[in-house]
């Protein structure tokens, strides 16, 4: 009886072990999906999904790496890189002075002179005023102030264009290229030092010198960009006060166009006057005194011929 009792507590205390250790193999798992899928709020049952960021799709299969490096990458909205440009035309008095004054302002601000051009061009009256074209690039926090000065003082501003380009999508994407790039490159550079044949090694130094070339010219896109966000370029046709004055007409009066006739006239007349006298004073006297000995010389050269002719028919 002892014996049962005993196999009876043996058997009741082995069942309860094993229901206690699946109770605990059972609670963490429990507690894991309570952690990853809680059971407030949306999505219940999945874990929430991060949105892409605008400008960079999603890519399966390998180019996780490129995504993310590409989302850190990305420019906060302040950061921005936005390419402001500018043209206008203005009008003042002295071209040429104004044209010294914007070059000294763009040095003033930290810029400098692209071009410049001071020419003349030449109105319809035969006059000519001078002229002038400058393009200058200001730093892009000073190029309000850069157009405020340039329009101070001048007569009129017949025209003004303002352009802005945000650069920043193509500026990060060339970032993230260059990495990749140069990522490729040092691994190449690696594997060529690795390398054993000949063969493998210039296979590699081919591919290395590709990348290479594409770094550079990554290379020099991101500084244009980085130039043109960095300096604003203005373009500033300078018109001269003068060209731009309207044609003035004043009324017709027919005394003042008989008058000049009559002046003309007069003018006739008097030249008309003045050619007959040096011809009477002048011409006709020297006509006379060379004119006479030649015709005395003519005569006299045709009686000796005309007195010679007979003796030769007999």
């Amino acid at each position: 009886m002892k014996k049962s009792k005993l196999s009876i507590l043996f058997s009741l205390s082995v069942l309860a072990a094993i229901l206690l250790s699946a109770c605990g193999a059972a609670a963490p798992m429990i507690l894991d999906q309570r952690a990853i899928y809680p059971e407030s709020g949306e999505g219940i049952g999945a874990p929430a999904m991060e949105e892409p960021v605008a400008g960079f799709a999603s890519d399966s299969g390998g180019g996780g790496a490129v995504a993310n490096d590409a989302v850190v990458s990305q420019p906060a909205a302040s950061e921005r890189l936005v390419v402001k440009n500018a043209s206008l035309s203005i009008v003042v008095d002295d071209p040429e002075k104004r044209m010294t004054e914007i070059t000294a302002m763009a040095t003033r601000m930290g810029g400098f002179v692209v071009s410049s051009n001071l020419y003349k061009t030449s109105l319809s009256d035969g006059t000519e005023v001078p002229a002038a074209y400058i393009t200058v690039r200001v730093p892009a926090d000073k190029f309000l102030d850069a157009m405020d000065q340039i329009r101070a003082g001048a007569v009129d501003v017949p025209s003004d264009t303002q352009s802005g380009q945000d650069v920043t999508a193509e500026y990060t994407d060339l970032q993230s290229r260059l990495r990749n790039l140069e990522d490729a490159a040092a691994t190449l550079r690696q594997i060529m030092e690795e390398a054993k044949k000949t063969e493998d090694v210039l296979n590699v130094f081919y591919q290395l010198n590709s990348i290479t070339e594409q770094i550079e010219v990554l290379k020099g896109q991101i500084q244009y960009y980085e130039e043109s966000s960095s300096l604003s370029a203005i373009s500033v046709e300078i018109i001269a006060n003068q060209s731009v004055q309207p044609i003035k007409v004043g009324p017709w009066d027919i005394t003042g166009v008989a008058k000049e006739a009559i002046e003309s006239l007069v003018k006739a007349l008097q030249g008309i006057a003045e050619a007959l006298v040096w011809l009477a004073l002048y011409i006709l006297p020297v006509a006379l005194i060379i004119g006479i000995p030649l015709w005395l010389v003519f005569r006299g050269l045709r009686g000796w011929s005309n007195r010679r002719s007979p003796k030769k028919a007999k």
